[in-house]
């Protein structure tokens, strides 16, 4: 099938369900690509929203809701952008022939922390920090008495660090159970309670299935190595190619790889990966979709994840992607709330050398949100970093 043009007979289309910053850089691509855009989201003018061809709000638990919406505009591809999606409405659309992107159960799997670690520590038996899985506070307690204090805890359907708490005591049970499931996304009830690792590195391993011919072949992104400061749970920077040492990268590749090809579908999947300080190489989460750290990937590789979700999506082949510089990413993040929010300080970060800054256009903020981010390239993965941080100090969300 070849390609007609956007909005006419014969054109390719793809549907994201989940409009944000991730969204909108595969809304880019398929556009670039002249793919006709549907952008889907809980909230209007996401930022998809801006650059696709048409747009819904929907409540995006309604299974009904997607399934009249997925009918009606009938897309080559549906690819979920977040994990707070009705997954049984995905499973039920993949029966009657459209294509999820990776696929139903893969996003059903990676919605659920309960059900991912169980792929990846017991059936895989890939390595991870010690866990587990609690219903209630007994359970926290009971959790906590195995593993030690402190313990972290985790809501079983969240992303980005969303409701992780860490307690330090047993009448800390009560609150942290609480808060974590406050934050939960979707209809979890459930929570993960883990071992307390100091981290020492954290990676995200992009690793990508696309068709060749009869087969499908699974690839990798050079690492990309990313940070948070204490008692932040979501990334803040990130940066490309990783300093780990070879070692470390051939152990986070092949745990990957293997978590993805059971996995399977088409796409691209960001995997996590820690090593702590006593130099052990775990498994911690999985997204099905592009990752947040791989923004970095607009400026340091020669096809970023976005146009590698897209091809892979619409079963266009990606049979290499190549890292063509050092960069970093940093984000910049909104610390009050309130509606259309101004950002104040680009044109002294864009006078620095080797700086792009891309805005998300959030109507609105919240403490922590990141509304924009900060690409630098350098001539070492240092000056990259040291660009990143200077233009991001100059930005302020107000």
């Amino acid at each position: 099938m070849g390609f007609g043009p956007p909005l006419l007979r014969g054109s390719r289309k793809i549907m994201l369900l989940g409009s944000g910053e991730l969204g909108k850089e595969m809304a880019i691509e398929a556009q670039r690509m002249g793919i006709e855009v549907v952008a889907v989201d809980r909230y209007d003018m996401a930022p998809a929203m801006h650059v696709a061809h048409r747009r819904y709000v929907i409540n995006m638990m309604d299974g009904d809701a997607i399934k009249a919406l997925v009918r009606r505009e009938s897309p080559d591809a549906i690819i979920a952008e977040i994990e707070a999606i009705n997954t049984d409405a995905l499973l039920e659309l993949e029966e009657e022939g459209f294509r999820v992107v990776p696929n139903a159960r893969a996003v059903r799997v990676c919605m659920s922390r309960v059900e991912l670690r169980r792929l990846a520590a017991e059936k895989l038996k890939l390595p991870t920090t010690r866990c587990f899985f609690a219903e209630d506070v007994e359970d926290v307690k009971k959790a906590c008495k195995d593993l030690g204090f402190p313990c972290l805890l985790k809501p079983e359907m969240s992303s980005s660090g969303h409701g992780h708490v860490l307690i330090s005591k047993y009448e800390d049970a009560e609150r942290g159970f609480k808060d974590a499931l406050a934050h939960a996304r979707g209809g979890g009830r459930r929570v993960v309670v883990e071992e307390y690792v100091k981290i020492d590195r954290e990676l995200t391993v992009l690793t990508y299935r696309y068709p060749q011919g009869n087969d499908v072949i699974t690839a990798t992104i050079p690492p990309i190595e990313h940070q948070r400061p204490e008692g932040v749970y979501h990334y803040v920077e990130s940066w490309h190619p990783a300093t780990v040492s070879n070692d470390v990268i051939a152990r986070a590749r092949e745990y990957a790889v293997r978590l993805v090809n059971e996995l399977g579908g088409l796409g691209i999947y960001g995997v996590e990966i820690i090593i702590t300080k006593d130099g052990r190489v775990l498994f911690s989460e999985a997204a099905p979709r592009p990752h947040d750290t791989g923004l970095v990937t607009l400026v340091s590789t020669d096809i970023s994840e976005f146009q590698v979700h897209v091809r892979s999506a619409l079963g266009l082949p990606t049979p290499e992607v190549k890292l063509v510089t050092p960069a970093a990413a940093h984000v910049i993040l909104a610390e009050t709330e309130t509606w259309a929010p101004r950002i104040t300080g680009i044109e002294e970060a864009l006078r620095i050398p080797g700086v792009q800054v891309r805005l998300f256009g959030k109507p609105y903020t919240y403490r922590h949100r990141r509304m924009g981010i900060v690409l630098a390239v350098g001539n070492t993965v240092q000056e990259a970093r040291e660009k990143v941080r200077l233009a991001v100090s100059l930005i302020k969300v107000v």
